[in-house]
């Protein structure tokens, strides 16, 4: 029986080396299961080559492949920021991965109280993070670069899982938070005529966040040393890419990455944009993402994904493919779902559409090598960038201004 915790529970070791014998996973209280072969041994973690950010700062040495998982384990936590429910994965000490149990988020949580208990465990589609809960961070290097992800109208914290990690993995602070009034839960509750009446403020509540991580007390306490606070950046999806374009007077925010949403305007700060999205995107078309890339300034990009839709800088399209998709999931088991929420929740996620892996990739070399520019200073990934439709044919438009030669 899967214990479900406060919304995480642990699986199976898949990361331990060959031959050693791996504990099968327990709870999120801390129990480690049975052995199933003798207690997991770690074995010495070969030292990965060093490298340099921006200022010199010391980090280590990144494949040049935008796409590539980087050198560090992942670590997460769970923290409370002025009441909002927070996540944050960090690059934590090589080596201190093994022998510890992958996390997996439980989605079920975000649904309202009374639907939580209708999918049983045997048919959870569970998050499997490549992240480990605790691990102490990387402090031989950094400080490290912050990005913020501010999910859209009924996401959660973990929506876009799969790149926050990536990031993390590739030496940033990541931090995304269930954004109060606009998440899945609160949306499917207020379509149900059960709604709290609470209103949403994005901006507001990424201003919170990134004033914690700039303080680094309380829950973050433990980045304390490790925050580069003069090289961050923004992203967000759909409503919350809405909330990056307003996010324009920060010191320190120099990239902003609204994804299946709009542009930017010129600020003090910003140095960089990405603009993302499908180009079969049937909730905010394409089309607005081109015409914002042209009133935004440089430097910017543009990467159009063909045969791509909303959900593309998310993991809509492969929580729960084995099983229909997780709308099919939850209308399997009674699960209230509107015709809004159902549209968000397929939107690009048709057979005849990207392979939610490639979208994935493309996604995670894209906003990687744009966050690596700015707030790593790496040349190499700005080269990277313009070979973009060499390594993906399925970018369909691609489009950059770099500004003045």
């Amino acid at each position: 029986m899967r214990a479900v915790g406060i919304g995480l529970r642990w699986s199976l070791v898949l990361g331990c080396a060959v031959a050693m014998a791996c504990s099968s996973g327990g709870d999120a209280a801390g129990d480690n299961g049975r052995s199933d072969g003798g207690p997991c041994v770690p074995s010495q973690p070969k030292t990965p080559p060093e490298g340099t950010g921006c200022d010199g700062v010391p980090l280590l040495q990144l494949p040049e492949d935008p796409a590539a998982k980087g050198p560090w384990p992942v670590g997460a936590r769970t923290v409370d920021i002025d009441g909002l429910t927070t996540e944050v994965w960090y690059p934590a000490k090589p080596g201190s991965e093994q022998c510890q149990p992958k996390v997996e988020y439980d989605i079920r949580k975000h649904l309202p109280d009374s639907e939580q208990g209708k999918i049983p465990d045997s048919a959870n589609p569970w998050q499997v993070c490549e992240c480990y809960r605790g691990l102490p961070i990387d402090d031989q290097h950094g400080p490290y670069p912050v990005v913020l992800f501010i999910h859209g109208l009924a996401g959660f914290r973990t929506l876009s899982l799969s790149q926050q990690v990536h990031w993390a993995s590739r030496g940033f602070i990541v931090l995304a938070a269930d954004h109060p009034g606009i998440t899945l839960k609160d949306v499917l509750a207020t379509l149900a005529g059960q709604g709290s009446g609470v209103q949403s403020d994005q901006v507001g509540d990424a201003n919170k966040i990134l004033d914690a991580v700039e303080a680094h007390t309380g829950e973050l306490a433990f980045l304390s040393g490790h925050v580069d606070a003069q090289h961050m950046a923004v992203g967000g999806h759909s409503a919350g890419g809405g909330a990056v374009a307003k996010l324009d007077d920060r010191p320190g925010l120099l990239v902003r990455m609204p994804m299946s949403a709009g542009g930017t305007t010129a600020s003090p700060s910003l140095v960089s944009t990405l603009i993302l999205g499908g180009m079969d995107d049937g909730i905010v078309a394409y089309s607005k993402l081109q015409s914002a890339y042209d009133t935004t300034p440089a430097t910017k990009r543009l990467v159009g994904v063909s045969n791509a839709g909303h959900g593309l800088p998310t993991d809509l399209c492969s929580l729960g493919s084995d099983q229909g998709g997780i709308l099919q999931v939850g209308i399997k088991y009674g699960v209230q779902i509107p015709p809004l929420v159902a549209t968000l929740a397929t939107d690009g996620c048709g057979a005849k559409q990207i392979d939610p892996a490639v979208g994935t990739a493309i996604v995670e070399f894209a906003s990687s090598a744009v966050l690596e520019e700015t707030l790593m200073c790496s040349n190499s990934a700005t080269a990277e960038l313009s070979a973009i439709q060499q390594k993906y044919p399925e970018v369909g438009e691609y489009r950059e201004d770099t500004g003045p030669e």
